[in-house]
Parts: structure tokens; sequence; C-alpha cells
């Protein structure tokens, strides 16, 4: 199975407090981006496309390996997946999506997401449990009723497609569509959507205590 792999890095580092973008913060002296690019090829994907803001393709090509495919991303994640999509071609089997921002996902992750894909699954995320009490709050802001977490769970990347599932899904979403992740493109297309155990050392960096987080695990 031939895999091809997508980081979605074209997000502003404003919740971060960065003068860059997301993707081109350092952690331990290297960008995210890098660290998102290894966890891919680590685990089995060689083949990698970066969806990166199109003025500052000079700078994502200058800490990125050469034969890392660079697109122009748009305003949007789903805009720069679509975007990055058109980029793979019809010679892979499989699609990852993966987030910049979650630099120290494991590259064991990787591999459970292409076993599965491998096995059959059309569509696969990692996901872990949900372990705070959950609730629901009315307009006010109080307590209106409480969630039962043992059905839910939290989703992470990569997210693993068959191609022509993914492919279709993008055909079929409108043009202005904004969803959350892939896992939500597709199964607007109907497709069913598998899970994986997710691992914690995946958790995304959003805000300078998520970075700060990982910069702790990095030096341990």
């Amino acid at each position: 199975m031939h895999a091809v792999g997508i980081v979605a890095a074209a997000g502003s580092g404003l919740r971060l407090g960065a003068d860059r973008p997301k993707a081109l913060v350092p952690l331990a002296d290297r960008p995210l981006v890098c660290w998102a690019v290894d966890t891919l090829r680590d685990g089995g994907v060689a083949d990698v496309v970066v969806a990166v803001p199109g003025d500052e393709l000079c700078a994502f090509a200058t800490v990125l390996p050469l034969d890392v495919r660079l697109v122009v991303g748009g305003s949007t994640r789903t805009a720069s997946v679509r975007a990055a999509l058109a980029a793979v071609g019809t010679g892979a089997d499989a699609v990852l999506v993966h987030d910049a921002a979650r630099p120290l996902t494991p590259p064991d992750l990787v591999v459970r997401v292409l076993e599965a894909l491998s096995a059959g699954a059309r569509a696969v995320v990692p996901v872990l449990p949900v372990v705070d009490t959950t609730v629901v709050v009315d307009d006010d802001g109080g307590v209106a009723d409480t969630v039962d977490r043992s059905v839910l769970r939290r989703v992470q990347t990569p997210q693993g497609f068959a191609r022509d599932a993914l492919v279709d899904a993008y055909a079929w979403l409108p043009p202005d569509a904004e969803l959350t992740d892939d896992a939500a493109v597709v199964r607007a297309a109907g497709v069913p959507v598998a899970t994986v155990a997710g691992d914690e050392r995946g958790a995304k960096v959003t805000v300078p205590h998520d970075l700060a987080l990982a910069e702790l695990q990095v030096s341990r």
C-alpha cells in the first residue's frame, strides 16, 4: 500500500502569541512542522505534501527536506487539505492527514493507522477517552445536563483514508465549507470512520502553555 502524508501547516500563530506561522514556531530549536514530517516518515510514510501560507513558501522550503512537496494552503484547514490533496496524485492508495501542531505524535500511532487501512478501513482516526466530567450549559452558563463520557472520545491526527474515499468526499463538499477535521468531511459523504487507540503524546500545540509542556517532554 502506497500512502502519502499531508501536513496541514497553513495556520497562523495568533493563539500561540507567535510572530510567524504556528508550524514554524520552534520546539527544541526545530520548527513544529519538521517534527510532524518526521513523525510520518518514521512511521512509514515517506511521501509528504505540506500545505503552507502562500507568503511563507521560502521559509518552509528552507527548513524542510528538499523532497517534501509544498503547496499553498487556504484560509481554513479544510481549504488547505483540499489544496494538498490535489497534489497527491492517483498513484497513492491511502492518504494520512496530520496536523503540524502535533509535533510529538509517536511514529507507532502512524503505524496503527496504516494497519487499520491495510485491514480494509476506508477511514480511521486515533482517539482518546474523555476523562473529565462533561456537561451541557444553557444560554446563561448554567449546567443543563451531564454527558455520558463513556461514549465520548477526543480525536487526534494523523487521520487515515483510502485516497479515493477522501477525494470523492472533498469533491462532494461545497467549496466554502469549513469542517473541523477530515473525518467530518468523509462522514458527511457517508463514509464510516473506524478508530484506533490514540496517544497522549500527540497533544496539539495551540496556546503557549501547550508549547511549554512540549518543551518539558522533549527535555526529559
